[in-house]
């Protein structure tokens, strides 16, 4: 009877030791979540292999909503490139980010012009996850982009993680405004 309790106890210290080797315990415990999964891996179209992406069928967020009771932001798509924004922990386009999206398209065929798309998250995660992250959805951008018709050589991609904040607020309106992409026209 002492041999299989051993052997039990055993067996839980090597699971123990195994899941926190791995960084399982420590994420969980920190609050993080975990990546993506495969399915939401694959909303998106890798580059070249179609010419339309997968979209997000929901309703996109407009900044007057995430802001709370705080003003809208207003942009000019005739100015320039305009950010798109993302959902909490996912780098997949929105159907009304596609829109936009499909505007930058057109100011991209006006001004042959070569662009650095950065990728930016909310302050919530580790600083890796939160590059990883950014880089998914400067990726996301860049591809629907590249399947518009836009030249991929034109559009550089960068991620700021959590570091580059747009609102420095600690709240849910805050966090909505920094999960998004920027573009950046280069001279």
């Amino acid at each position: 009877m002492k041999v299989k309790s051993f052997r039990l106890v055993l067996l839980a210290l090597v699971v123990n030791v195994t899941l926190a080797g791995c960084g399982c315990v420590q994420q969980a415990m920190r609050g993080e979540t975990a990546p993506p999964s495969a399915s939401e891996r694959a909303k998106i179209t890798p580059f070249g292999e179609k010419k339309e992406m997968a979209v997000q069928k929901e309703e996109p967020l407009s900044l007057a909503s995430a802001a709370g009771s705080g003003p809208a932001l207003t942009i000019d798509p005739s100015v320039g490139l305009v950010d798109v924004w993302f959902d909490f922990d996912k780098y997949s386009i929105r159907a009304g980010d596609a829109q936009i999206l499909k505007k930058n398209y057109s100011w991209f065929t006006s001004n042959q012009v070569r662009a650095t798309v950065e990728g930016n998250c909310d302050e919530r995660g580790s600083v890796e996850y939160n590059l990883v992250l950014g880089q998914k959805r400067a990726d996301s951008a860049r591809n629907y982009l590249i399947a518009l018709g836009v030249d991929g050589k034109r559009l550089d991609t960068i991620s700021y993680g959590k570091e580059k904040p747009v609102d420095p607020g600690h709240d849910e309106g805050a966090w909505a405004k920094n999960r998004r992409v920027h573009f950046t026209p280069l001279q």
